[in-house]
Order: structure tokens, then sequence, then C-alpha cells
């Protein structure tokens, strides 16, 4: 009976040294797949490469950047100086659509320059609502009617 526990205890430390070099041999295959899929997602990543570059070009990048806000600067008080000169010169339009022109001329204005409110409000006393606005829009946009 001895020999059977001796033999018994014999298969078993066998069998449990194939298994651990089995486990063994488990292991160092996760062990390098884990390696692997490491390094893939650094190479799909990217970003040590991108945070480099952008420390490389830290220097040109805050040149560069004070070239364009110096230009921008230059370009915002150019288009303030020629909104200036265009509110300075603007035209103000002194005509009015040709309807409106003979709607007053038939209530008897005639001169565009000096319309007096009493005969405008008469004059436009036949047009619904809307249309007195919108005539009356017209002469305030050329200037006739202040």
């Amino acid at each position: 009976m001895e020999l059977e526990t001796k033999e018994l205890l014999g298969a078993m430390n066998e069998t449990m040294e194939r298994s651990m070099e089995r486990l063994n041999a488990a292991a160092l295959v996760l062990e390098r797949t884990a390696a692997h899929l490491e390094q893939r997602e650094a190479a799909m990543a990217g970003d040590v490469q991108k945070m480099v570059a952008a420390v490389e070009l830290g220097a040109e990048v805050s040149q560069r950047e004070l070239e364009l806000e110096r230009k921008l600067a230059l370009a915002e008080q150019k288009i303030a100086e020629l909104n200036a000169q265009e509110s300075k010169t603007a035209a103000v339009r002194r005509t009015l659509p040709a309807g409106t022109t003979q709607l007053l001329a038939k209530q008897g204005i005639t001169s565009l320059e000096s319309i007096d409110a009493s005969a405008l409000d008469a004059a436009l006393s036949g047009l619904s609502l809307e249309q007195r606005i919108a005539v009356k829009a017209q002469l305030l946009r050329a200037g006739s009617l202040v």
C-alpha cells in the first residue's frame, strides 16, 4: 500500500508539474499579447507624436501668432477708418419709387423737399394702413420726411 501511495503521489506530482508548465506557458503568451496590444494602442493613438510636434513648433507658433495678431489689428484699424469715411461721404437717396411719386402728385404734393404732415396724411387717407406705412417709410429713406 505504501508503494501505491508513492506511485500515486509521483503521478500527482508529474501531473501538477505539467499543469504548472502549461500555466507558465499560458502566462507568457498572455504577457506577450498584452505587450503587443499596448504597442498597437500607442501606435494608433499617436498622442505622444503630436505632443512632441507641438513642443518642437512652440517657438515658431508663438512668433506666427504674434504676426497674425499684428496683421489683424491693422486690418481692424483699416476697416474702422473706411467705415468712418463711408459715414461721412454716404449719399442719401433722394428718389422715390414712381408709384409713390404719382400717388403724391395726384393729391397735389409735387415738392418733395418739404412735405406738410397734414397734407401727407390727407393724401394717404384713401390707402390701407400697411400702404400708408410703406409710403411713409419710403419718404423717410429718401430723406423727404423728418
